[in-house]
């Protein structure tokens, strides 16, 4: 697995990425934007779901 840091911008362009929202359910329930097709792991939690996430595709995960 290898972790790269991404800009909002390089985001937008990563068509067949798979967008988590890892953010606490305090600060999702707060937000204002969110990002539409994001799957909510809570950071805490990642690692319990990472067998649930997929192999073959990027994936993008976010927080506050």
């Amino acid at each position: 697995m290898s972790e790269l840091r991404i800009e909002p911008e390089q985001a937008r362009n990563l068509d067949d990425a798979l967008f988590v929202d890892a953010r606490n359910p305090e600060a999702w329930s707060k937000a204002t934007k969110k990002v539409p097709g994001a799957v909510r792991v809570p950071a805490n939690e990642l690692e319990n779901h990472i067998d649930e996430l997929p192999k073959d595709r990027p994936i993008v995960t976010y927080c506050t």
